[in-house]
């Protein structure tokens, strides 16, 4: 079987993609900032959680790379066919300087496609965002977004720049005369379904489990498409493994309208009527919002975003691909059981 990497092994979608990767039985390699932190315990420990046996995870092993440094990435990429690019910055909060995270990005993403390159690697799939495709425009300025769209720079948080940033370079890269690797993009909207540790929380999570602890008393008028982390790694495997996935970027949402985050609540209320105390029932006015922005750099960041509602043609990966995704059923009621069984939420 090929040997594959997947950079940054202990995140939401990385952990996940491994997962199936060696239930595959792929020869797996990934990168940790870290070898000597807790994390190379907690993913083995993870694994085996979910049902890795000790014979898919001897087909596992660790290299320490960062995406700020050349240290490391000759190693773990040398003998590999694919690797999987997944590992990005991401602030708990808006940075100081937008180059705390653009660049590591960028750099990172342009650091890993050159030892990839050099060692002869067939593809990389990279994990950009919706983020790079449909941010930046105006309310009702476009009816759907498809893989043929970027996001326009102006306004965009220095999260989604770095994802802007460094897809393009990508692209450009692979593009260079003399390049022979081959490049597949997966660009996901709000990734949601059940987190395998505590250490794999995303943002999307993190909105769950507010809704469930009771600090939302009311939502605003924020709306978002969703899909489950397990297709979203699924489609890495396609595109790993489908000729045709080469030179293409592919959309990852399994819902085919946005959804609300009151309507993201109701939603979880009926699952799990047990969970729905806490949760809120109301929305919050456009109004009250930006008022809180003047306050609350919570609020402020969100503000540009407040009613505004992106709708996605995104039938290239299934028509293409055969990608399938789960209903949301399936992907917010595991991803409740996981946050319950986790002790996440209470």
């Amino acid at each position: 079987m090929p040997t594959v990497l997947v950079t940054g092994g202990s995140g939401f979608v990385a952990s996940h993609l491994i997962l199936q990767l060696l239930s595959a039985n792929y020869t797996v390699r990934t990168t940790l900032r870290s070898l000597a932190g807790p994390k190379k315990s907690s993913l083995l420990d993870m694994l085996r959680s979910v049902g890795a046996h000790q014979e898919q995870l001897n087909n596992l092993s660790f290299y320490q790379a960062d995406l700020t440094t050349d240290d490391g990435w000759q190693e773990a990429i040398a003998g590999c066919d694919f690797v999987h690019h997944v590992a990005s910055p991401f602030p708990g909060h808006e940075p100081k300087s937008e180059d705390e995270i653009i660049i590591p990005a960028r750099e990172g993403t342009l650091r890993v496609l050159r030892e990839a390159q050099q060692q002869g690697v067939k593809r990389v799939i990279f994990t950009s965002s919706f983020g790079a495709v449909g941010y930046g425009y105006k309310a009702d300025e476009k009816d759907a977004f498809d893989e043929q769209d970027w996001s326009r720079e102006e306004g965009l948080s220095a999260y989604l720049k770095s994802k802007l940033y460094a897809e393009r370079s990508a692209w450009g890269f692979v593009k260079e005369p003399g390049n022979t690797l081959e490049l597949s993009v997966v660009n996901p909207v709000g990734i949601f379904g059940p987190v395998l540790s505590k250490d794999g929380v995303g943002s999307s999570i993190n909105l769950v489990k507010s809704l469930l602890d009771g600090s939302v008393p009311a939502c605003p008028r924020m709306f978002f498409n969703m899909v489950d982390v397990r297709d979203v790694a699924s489609l890495h495997v396609l595109c790993m493994t489908q000729a045709s996935a080469a030179g293409q970027r592919f959309l990852a949402s399994s819902t085919p309208e946005p959804v609300s985050m009151l309507q993201l609540a109701q939603h979880i209320a009926k699952l799990r009527p047990d969970l729905a105390g806490k949760l809120p029932t109301k929305e919050m006015p456009n109004w009250t919002v930006r008022v809180m922005s003047c306050f609350s750099s919570k609020m402020k960041a969100i503000l540009p975003q407040v009613g505004v509602v992106r709708r996605i043609k995104g039938q290239k990966a299934t028509d293409m691909l055969g990608w399938k995704s789960r209903d949301t059923d399936e992907m917010v009621g595991d991803m409740v059981e996981a946050l319950v069984r986790l002790d996440l939420v209470k």
